[in-house]
């Protein structure tokens, strides 16, 4: 007597491990630190913003898109106004945790 089972319909749930999930973020994101580490890499140089609006004025002259390069230019100023916003803030909140710490330790622990 034969039976035929079809297992192919039953799928074990999948899960990944750890080493999976720092890879895959590796892959979509790059190196990101935890928010407590400083992160190593360099600060790119000051040519480098001048270099990041030349490419958009020399790519996008010329083109159906040049009507758009002035609002693409100062949106591309206000994601970098932006991005120092949120380091002063995080400056900032650390700059209070700070303080916090200071007032909440008591000499006579030492």
């Amino acid at each position: 007597m034969t039976t035929e089972h079809d297992d192919t319909g039953y799928e074990p749930p999948h899960t990944s491990s750890p080493t999976d999930h720092v890879l895959a973020e590796l892959q979509l994101y790059g190196y990101r630190p935890f928010q407590d580490e400083p992160d190593p890499r360099l600060l790119p140089e000051g040519n480098a913003v001048a270099d990041i609006f030349d490419a958009l004025v020399v790519t996008l002259v010329d083109t159906r898109l040049e009507p758009d390069l002035e609002d693409l230019l100062r949106l591309t100023v206000n994601l970098f106004h932006g991005a120092i916003g949120r380091i002063e803030r995080e400056l900032d909140d650390n700059e209070q945790a700070q303080r916090r710490s200071q007032k909440e330790q008591d000499g006579p622990e030492m």
